[in-house]
């Protein structure tokens, strides 16, 4: 649990949770000027209630999310990206406060380099050289999918803390590292490959509206789920689906049975997290809301 004192601001990196660190809190004595962060870290922002606040909002890169209330504070949840650029990064806070104007506060989070190893792998060949007909089917689905994530729903969809999509599930393989198949550099990998044979129930990490459910090309039998604030998980090479677009699954639904669909070299689960946007470990959101 969370223990939450009275704060100006604090930005909690999740993953140090999930790794029993201590976590960082600042009290109104010393208000916090920056925050260190590794790559595909997530932080939770939370700021203390004042009165005749009416709305805030967290400024990161190009993308302005809503805080949400919650008694006493507000709170929301940014996303480093596994990519980031190293070295400091500015998070503005905005306070509204109607008729009495708004008030800004800028902060500093200093992103720390991590190193991903190298992983070389072996698949289909028809999964690294396309055919034309693969190449504008796997460009149509890039669009689709960076559309879902271009999307920013302004409520909070859970209110229980994430969860493993395979219960027992300790950690997850590869978040981050660099590919290479059949020889050839690709994209780094953006999720955390889960253990998991054919035909075991995959569920949902937290409630969410379901935004997409189809055989996707490189990530087979797909779930995206829209957790709200940005925050999005995914569910890739699955050998069944058992969700519905535009459906509200509840935390722990089954959305789908493992496989070995899509470019894979053997039946496991790619459980996947984006928050606005940025590529972080999944591991990262399962101290998140547990206040």
């Amino acid at each position: 649990m969370k223990h939450w004192f009275s704060l100006a601001i604090a930005l909690i990196p999740l993953c140090s949770f999930a790794q029993g660190n201590q976590s960082l809190t600042v009290d109104n004595s010393e208000p916090l000027s920056r925050v260190a962060a590794a790559q595909g870290e997530a932080l939770e922002i939370a700021i203390r209630h004042e009165p005749a606040l009416l709305a805030a909002f967290a400024n990161w890169g190009e993308r302005r999310v809503p805080l949400v209330r919650d008694q006493d504070r507000w709170l929301t949840v940014i996303g480093v990206d596994l990519d980031a650029a190293p070295g400091e990064h500015a998070l503005v806070i905005e306070r509204d406060f109607g008729v009495a104007g708004t008030r800004n506060e800028t902060k500093r989070v200093i992103v720390a380099a991590k190193q991903f190893p190298t992983t070389e792998l072996t698949v289909e060949p028809g999964f690294v050289d396309l055919s034309p007909e693969n190449q504008e089917r796997a460009a149509r689905e890039s669009r689709q999918i960076a559309a879902i994530y271009a999307t920013l729903t302004p409520e909070q969809y859970w209110r229980e803390p994430f969860q493993v999509p395979i219960p027992g599930t300790t950690g997850g393989r590869n978040f981050g590292h660099r590919r290479i198949f059949n020889g050839q550099p690709r994209n780094p990998h953006s999720g955390a490959d889960l253990r998991a044979a054919t035909g075991v129930a995959i569920h949902a990490a937290n409630r969410g509206r379901v935004v997409l459910a189809e055989d996707l090309f490189f990530s087979g039998n797909a779930v995206f789920l829209d957790h709200g604030l940005g925050v999005y998980s995914v569910y890739l090479h699955l050998s069944e689906i058992l969700a519905e677009p535009g459906e509200m699954i509840e935390k722990g639904a089954t959305l789908g049975l493992a496989g070995a669909t899509g470019r894979v070299t053997g039946p496991h689960l790619h459980w996947g997290v984006r928050v606005l946007d940025a590529r972080v470990d999944p591991f990262s959101l399962l101290d998140l809301g547990s206040n």
